[in-house]
């Protein structure tokens, strides 16, 4: 069992890419069938932090290939960039 607390604190790494993209800051349950169906990763910092940030990564649960003891490993495109607004 694990908690969503210690998924925080975990990097998660794009196996596409190899990009960190940072750590899990919010989950979408779906409270029907009582079940996480994406995490929600924060973008890039923009411009040294000073113009907010890029997109969110919306990641399905599906797409999460291996939750390790330090690194989350997810497997996604750009398709999968959520707007913020």
């Amino acid at each position: 069992m694990i908690r969503a607390s210690d998924l925080a604190t975990r990097d998660v790494v794009n196996t596409v890419d190899g990009r960190r993209l940072g750590n899990i800051v919010d989950v979408e349950l779906d409270l029907t069938n009582g079940r996480i169906v994406a995490v929600i990763v924060p973008g890039q910092p923009k411009m040294l932090g000073v113009f907010g940030r890029s997109d969110d990564y919306v990641v399905p649960w599906e797409n999460i290939k291996k939750i390790g003891e330090d690194v989350i490993l997810v497997e996604i495109s750009e398709r999968y960039l959520r707007r913020t607004h």
